[in-house]
């Protein structure tokens, strides 16, 4: 089973793209939310292009499996993963969702709804965990972000979208960087935008479902000791002080 699109000639308008390193669990289920979203609205103009960021387990495998297109990426970090998927998307629009998220019919509406309205050329939308009893803390920094994300307009990478001409243009995400790189992304995405009168836009009202697995595996105190380490100066450009999102506990 795959999307229309990718067994013709024609270039779809859409890429879905998904870097993924030890995904073997989640990316069935990632990728089969990305078909249901589409279906559910009716939209074949579609592809979904999976990055295997050097996994060690059957990433590839499931992903092809489920009807993904599958590039290699042998540099373990997210921004190049991010950028190698884009590299072999042949879709106008571009979005970019994590390996533990789950896209919606209400998220991808919208989404389309903004691009087709030529008025918005990037932005993000808020988070949900995929439950509710997740902590004090990773609550408080959730709700927090959600509340001011629109404000600042910048977009968590969970779930991000531009066009594809954006993405090129500024140089794609920072590889300098082993965590945080939607951040400096979408900084780059605003300036963008504005140059050429068009807008970044955070969406509201559809939040994207993520995983709640990080506070499983680590517990608050844990999360937070990390968050704090990376909050030390140059912290994100060494992959070892971002160990939260190259890891697995064992």
């Amino acid at each position: 089973m795959t999307p229309e699109n990718t067994t013709n000639a024609t270039a779809p308008q859409i890429s879905v793209l998904i870097p993924a390193y030890n995904e073997e669990l989640l990316i069935g289920r990632v990728i089969g939310a990305v078909y249901a979203s589409f279906a559910a609205i009716d939209y074949k103009e579609w592809e979904i292009i999976v990055c295997d960021n050097n996994s060690t387990d059957g990433t590839a495998a499931a992903a092809l499996e489920k009807g993904a297109q599958v590039v290699k990426e042998p540099h373990n970090q997210i921004a190049r993963a991010r950028n190698t998927a884009a590299k072999s998307a042949r879709g106008k629009w571009l979005i970019f969702i994590d390996a533990d998220t789950y896209m919606t019919r209400g998220i991808l509406g919208k989404t389309i709804e903004a691009f087709e309205g030529g008025k918005i050329c990037s932005g993000g939308c808020h988070l949900k965990f995929d439950k509710l009893n997740i902590g004090w803390f990773p609550t408080m920094m959730t709700g927090l972000w959600n509340s001011i994300s629109g404000f600042v307009n910048l977009a968590a990478g969970s779930y991000l979208f531009c066009y594809r001409e954006a993405w090129a243009d500024i140089g794609g995400f920072d590889e300098e960087v082993y965590a945080g790189e939607e951040i400096f992304f979408s900084q780059k995405l605003k300036g963008w935008a504005k140059e050429r009168g068009l807008k970044f836009k955070i969406l509201t009202g559809e939040p994207v479902i993520t995983s709640s697995r990080k506070m499983d595996w680590y517990g608050q105190r844990q999360l937070l000791y990390h968050v704090l380490k990376m909050m030390w100066p140059g912290s994100i450009k060494k992959r070892e002080s971002c160990e939260l999102w190259y890891t697995r506990p064992e």
